[in-house]
């Protein structure tokens, strides 16, 4: 049986829906972040060397790391056909890009915001505070907000073309896409304004899988 070392508040979480939608057995490892830095706790890399979640196992030796890597096997070992389209198909081509697009360009923007943010709030003394607050707002001013306004623009875009982010199905796609959205929702604009987006984050909400998710593995919050 797999093993989902899931941490609190984290990547995890999306890799338990998955398992729910797939109907397969899995036993889950909790893990606290620290409550000072919000790190994972250093057990973690007694299962992968970066100590980072989330983590597959299976006890037989197989050691997955990386979201998009252990949706990418796990669909393709355990899907039946389900969560992805047909290899091949133009849909397979976009479910491809945005398991890749996730990581590698949503998120970049979202975790500038968060270190940006908790710098304009990091205690320090008060004659350097204004200049490090000032330095905070340029960077998020000039880069970071130009930058996720551009993601969201286009993501909002992308389902008006299609309900689901590779097409007409539901697949490991939407789920991979799930941790950047409600991180955005969370602390990167996403809001009214782009109805699409918000729509499509409530219909995730709403999926049996996604709640039996958050039953097994906790709260789910992102600050």
């Amino acid at each position: 049986m797999l093993t989902i070392h899931h941490l609190e508040n984290s990547r995890s979480q999306r890799i338990l829906w998955l398992l729910e939608e797939l109907g397969e057995p899995y036993d889950i490892v909790h893990y606290k972040r620290n409550p000072e830095t919000m790190l994972a706790p250093p057990e973690l890399k007694a299962v992968h060397p970066l100590g980072k979640s989330p983590v597959v196992t299976d006890g037989q030796g197989l050691v997955l790391a990386e979201s998009g890597a252990i949706i990418e096997t796990l669909v393709e070992r355990l899907g039946r056909d389900r969560l992805a389209p047909p290899a091949g198909s133009p849909d397979f081509d976009r479910y491809r890009y945005w398991l890749h697009y996730a990581e590698g360009s949503a998120m970049p923007p979202l975790l500038l915001k968060l270190v940006f943010d908790k710098v304009e709030k990091a205690p320090m003394p008060f004659f350097i505070k204004p200049i490090a607050k000032a330095i905070a707002g340029k960077v998020k001013s000039g880069f970071i907000s130009p930058q996720l306004k551009t993601h969201l623009d286009f993501m909002e875009g992308e389902l008006g073309k299609r309900t689901w982010f590779a097409g007409e199905a539901f697949s490991g796609a939407d789920i991979q896409m799930s941790f950047p959205l409600e991180a955005a929702a969370s602390r990167g604009g996403l809001d009214a304004s782009r109805p699409r987006l918000m729509d499509w984050l409530s219909r995730i909400h709403a999926r049996p899988a996604y709640q039996k998710a958050l039953a097994r593995g906790g709260p789910f919050t992102l600050s």
